[in-house]
């Protein structure tokens, strides 16, 4: 599962690669902190026994998930479109307020 990760001053774009997966195939998921991508593909026994036996199985099947920290995300506006087997999503940084920096007078 290839991913681009890409960071913005008002948060971060991910690009993640799925081809050949569905957009029903893919699950996204936030819990405790971390933004979990993954993607089952099923062997549909149905087709093959359809179209013939195999001499070669070369597209794989099986699961991937991936994990991110997402701590200083606003998860409340994360966004997501799946086109083209390709997952983009928007990451939002939260809105905290960067301490400010003075100097004191030590008396």
């Amino acid at each position: 599962m290839k991913t681009d990760v890409r960071e913005t001053d008002k948060g971060y774009e991910l690009d993640v690669d799925l081809p050949g997966f569905k957009k029903d195939e893919v699950q996204v998921q936030l819990k405790d902190g971390y933004l979990t991508i993954s993607a089952a593909k099923g062997l549909d026994k149905d087709e093959e026994d359809k179209k013939g036996n195999y001499i070669r199985r070369e597209r794989s099947y099986g699961s991937f998930s991936r994990s991110f920290d997402i701590s200083d995300v606003d998860a409340d506006h994360i966004s997501a479109e799946y086109k083209n087997g390709v997952l983009e999503m928007i990451l939002p940084k939260t809105q905290t307020t960067k301490p400010e920096t003075r100097r004191l007078t030590v008396g």
